[in-house]
């Protein structure tokens, strides 16, 4: 039952790709990460600023990137977005390797990524059904949020020993080759077995006619606000787990930071396949997460240790994933063939278009006072939101 969507061929050949594409990409945010604090003596706000631009687009035109999906093929969306992230993991590598990094360009890259993401993001999520069809799309949701995690989970563990052996740089080359392995799923494809999608012809006000169609239905618009609240404030680990590592524990090696991003990678794991499990979405459930996420998260804040911290990281990540999961299921489930793309381009700017927003801030906060209340700032507002998610889930 859990994983009964992978008998999709389609979207086992995605899973699987997927599952080495995002192990690449956490080897290089990891990396990125530890190259930012070495290049600005370990200034959080620096950290905040890379994460930040790696999403901006996302925040500005992230809803335009959501009515091209619509309007276009996700999967030729898909082949020009995985290529161009792969190539600009590449540029990386080369800058680092050949020791011409600078703060600046780690800045351009992390802003081309975002444009990259803008696109990608909806297409991804909007292709899911398409592999699947809707009566699997729950199941498959979850799975995909699984499997994304799991890429938490396998890429710290091996950018700690690559970082140590080889330098940050082979985690950037190391992920530009993984994107090869999505193109190639991409191309195996069995396009006769996909389910078609009607896409929207071109005219005016389409964007707005997006933002309209979730303000209208409070079955989108409740887990839409819930999900850009805690994406600001809360999933900004990027930014405080690092400096909780190197300024609150004291340690500057970058396996252990690797090791608290692997025990939240296995918490995002175990919640998405209960999610999977489970397949039923509501505000009730999600605002149980909720309030569950912010309590662990909170317990992570105020960790004496560092073994701790790693523990309540299991946890936190899986209500963080059960979370976003179940309100990316609801938005799927309750909105239209043609504007799913528009509807999701909005949870991918709720989600990660608000970290634009949200990391700078954290960073400033961790600088001026300590990692501990950059994360409790977090743990407090996520578990608010779940306590008004309990009151709404009683409206009808």
């Amino acid at each position: 039952r859990t994983f009964r969507s992978l008998h999709t061929y389609n979207f086992r050949l995605f899973f699987i790709s997927q599952v080495i594409s995002m192990s690449g990409t956490w080897m290089q945010s990891v990396a990125q990460g530890w190259l930012i604090l070495q290049l600005t003596g370990h200034n959080g706000f620096y950290l905040g600023v890379s994460v930040a631009l790696q999403y901006l687009p996302m925040l500005l035109l992230g809803s335009y990137g959501g009515l091209l999906v619509d309007r276009t093929s996700k999967r030729k969306v898909l082949y020009v977005t995985q290529s161009t992230a792969g190539l600009s993991a590449l540029v990386l590598g080369l800058l680092v390797s050949t020791h011409h990094a600078q703060v600046w360009q780690v800045f351009v890259l992390s802003l081309a990524l975002g444009v990259s993401n803008m696109f990608d993001v909806p297409a991804r999520q909007a292709f899911i059904q398409e592999m699947v069809g809707r009566d699997l799309i729950t199941n498959a949701v979850s799975l995909n949020s699984a499997l994304m995690n799991s890429g938490r989970l396998i890429g710290p563990a091996i950018s700690a020993g690559v970082i140590a052996a080889w330098g940050t740089a082979a985690c950037f080359f190391v992920n530009a080759g993984s994107y090869v392995a999505v193109l190639i799923a991409l191309l195996a494809m069995d396009g006769s077995k996909l389910t078609p999608i009607r896409r929207v012809t071109r005219a005016k006000g389409q964007v707005m006619l997006g933002l309209r169609y979730v303000k209208s239905n409070p079955v989108l618009r409740r887990p839409l606000i819930a999900v850009a609240i805690v994406g600001t404030f809360a999933f900004n680990f990027t930014v405080t787990l690092p400096l909780l590592v190197q300024r609150t524990f004291h340690d500057q090696r970058a396996g252990d930071y690797g090791i608290l991003l692997s025990a939240m990678g296995l918490g995002a794991i175990l919640g998405g396949l209960t999610v999977a499990h489970r397949s039923r979405p509501s505000l009730k459930l999600m605002s149980t997460l909720g309030v569950l996420f912010g309590l662990c998260m909170a317990g992570v804040a105020l960790s004496p240790n560092q073994l701790v911290a790693t523990i309540l990281l299991v946890p936190t990540g899986a209500f963080s994933i059960a979370f976003v999961s179940t309100g990316n299921a609801m938005l799927q489930l309750n909105s239209t063939e043609e504007m799913r793309g528009r509807v999701m381009s909005l949870h991918a700017t709720a989600f990660l278009g608000s970290t634009p927003i949200g990391a700078p801030i954290i960073g400033v906060i961790c600088n001026l006072t300590n990692p501990r209340v950059g994360l409790g700032v977090g743990a407090g507002l996520t578990f608010l939101t779940g306590l008004m998610l309990v009151r709404q889930s009683r409206q009808p």
